[in-house]
Formats: C-alpha cells, structure tokens, sequence
C-alpha cells in the first residue's frame, strides 16, 4: 500500500467516525418526534454558510460560480443525486429502523461504487485493476450486511423493513455516482470545499421542494430540538466528514481499486453507530447474528485496505 493510498483510507476511516453522528442524530430526532424532512433539509441549510465562508476565505467563490456556469444542468441533476436522493432516503428510513441498521444497510454503497463505475466511464482510470478482488471482497461485506439484517428483518413488519431498507439502498447507489460524476464533472479544476459548496447550491431547489411540501402538507416547523441537532450534524458530517471523505476519494481518483478500499472505510460507521446508539440512547445490544454480521463487514474493510 502506497502512502497515498495510506492517507486516504485513514481520511476515511475519520470520516466514517464523523458520519456515524448522522445516524445517530437522525434516529434521536426520529423517536423524539421530529420530522424526517426537517431532519434532512436543515442540515444543508447549516452547511451552506460554512461552505461560503470556507470557499470565500479562499476566494474560490467566483471559480465556483463559473463553472456552474458552464456546466448547469449536470451541476443540477448530480448534485441532487449526490446529496438530494442520498440524505433523503437516510432521514426517512430513520424513523423505522434503529441507526446501527441503517449504517450497516448503508455499506451496500461500497458495491454500488463498483456497480456504477463502467457506467461513469471516466478516462484514465485504473477500472480494471484488482477489479475482481474488489469486488470479492465487498460481496463479503453483503454478506455481513444479510446476516446482520436477517434477524431483525425477521421481527420486524414487513412495511417497516421495506421503509427502513429500500431508502437507504437508494441512498447507497446515489451518494458514489454524485460525488464521482461531479469528479468527472469538474476534472480536478475546483478543490473538495468548493465542489461541496457547489453541490450544496445546486442542491437547494431538491431542498425548496421538499421543505415547501412539508409546510403545506403537515403545517407545522421543525421541533424544538431540530435546529441545535441538525447543527450538530451540520458541522460534524456535513462539513467535516464530507470533506474528510471527498478529500480521500480525490486522492485516489484515478485509481478504481483506490476508491473501493476508501468507500470500502465506511463500513466502520455500523461500529461507530452501535456503539453510539447504546451509549447515547440506551438501546440494547444485537444478537450474536448481527454481530457476525458486522464482523464480516469490517472483514472486508480490512481486506480492501490491505488490497489497495
């Protein structure tokens, strides 16, 4: 493993331990009340000053705006995808499923990376490289993903299942083909801060709809706590670990196998989220099945990484 390779998966690693506050966040608001939406759409609202100030100290603000410029629809379309169809779907699920459940359904997004990789197509990258092995070793992590959710699956509703599972499927395929197409998109002309910025305003009209919906359909404003706990994850997964994470998905760009062992990192925030939820919120511990599981899981994170 490279020093490059190295850096990044410890970026990824910090960053999956900055993520997990999302899950945990998201459930507590869930079971106190608030309503997904809110949940979803102020955090974006918080990042934007934060990426405005960043992005402005740097004078990288008019760059940014002439690349939007010359490119709005795809900024538009991935950016929604990226971060829009991404942390929706998570919020929603949210109010069905405990967050460790979540994050480990979540790590399906480290074989959708490789799934949508030759759709993306972009030139000079290593795709073929270790391709096989990458791929055997996030079917390990699947496999600690259905053994982790095969007990709870069976306890739980049908609906709930559905509810708590398929959102953050769409989630999982969502999140690596926005941030990689916006990667192909801007071609290394912006830095990470001014690419999330971007992302964060092209984003706002997915935002708009979805907070004007809520309005006129429930009537009624985020709950008393939403504003300080979405400033929470505002700072803490929205500024700082997406930064982490896409400065580390940058690092190794041009390298398929690179990007897998990185998105390959996020499978510790199903560690992280247990871990979280039982100390902050009192849950109980999961069975020996989940816990096989998520040893399975961390397995393949382990053999990405020795891979890459």
């Amino acid at each position: 493993m490279n020093l490059k390779s190295k850096q990044a998966i410890l970026m990824g690693l910090a960053s999956a331990l900055l993520f997990s506050i999302t899950f945990i966040v998201n459930r507590l608001m869930s079971v106190s009340g608030g309503s997904w939406v809110w949940s979803s759409v102020l955090r974006f609202y918080w990042m934007l000053p934060f990426f405005f100030l960043i992005v402005g100290l740097k004078k990288g603000v008019t760059p940014l705006f002439r690349e939007i410029a010359a490119r709005p629809l795809q900024w538009l379309l991935w950016s929604t995808v990226g971060f829009g169809l991404f942390y929706a779907p998570l919020t929603f699920a949210a109010a069905y499923t405990p967050s460790w459940l979540i994050a480990g359904t979540w790590q399906f997004t480290i074989i959708a990376g490789l799934l949508v990789a030759p759709f993306i197509n972009r030139k000079g990258t290593n795709v073929r490289t270790g391709h096989h092995s990458a791929l055997l070793y996030s079917g390990i992590i699947l496999l600690g993903i259905v053994v982790m959710q095969a007990r709870e699956a069976i306890s739980l509703p049908p609906e709930k299942v559905i509810k708590g599972a398929v959102p953050v499927l769409v989630a999982a395929f969502a999140y690596p083909l926005g941030n990689r197409k916006m990667m192909q998109v801007t071609n290394g002309r912006l830095d990470v801060y001014q690419r999330i910025l971007g992302m964060v305003l092209c984003s706002l009209p997915f935002w708009l709809i979805l907070t004007t919906g809520e309005i006129v359909l429930s009537k009624a404003g985020p709950s008393p706590g939403q504003y300080a706990q979405t400033l929470v994850v505002a700072i803490f997964s929205g500024v700082l670990a997406t930064a982490l994470f896409f400065s580390a998905t940058d690092k190794v760009s041009a390298d398929e196998k690179g990007l897998a062992a990185v998105e390959a990192t996020q499978s510790a925030e199903v560690l992280f989220a247990l871990a979280g939820e039982v100390i902050l919120l009192g849950s109980p511990l999961p069975d020996l099945y989940a816990l096989g599981g998520m040893a399975l899981a961390m397995l393949g994170m382990i053999l990405h990484s020795l891979e890459s």
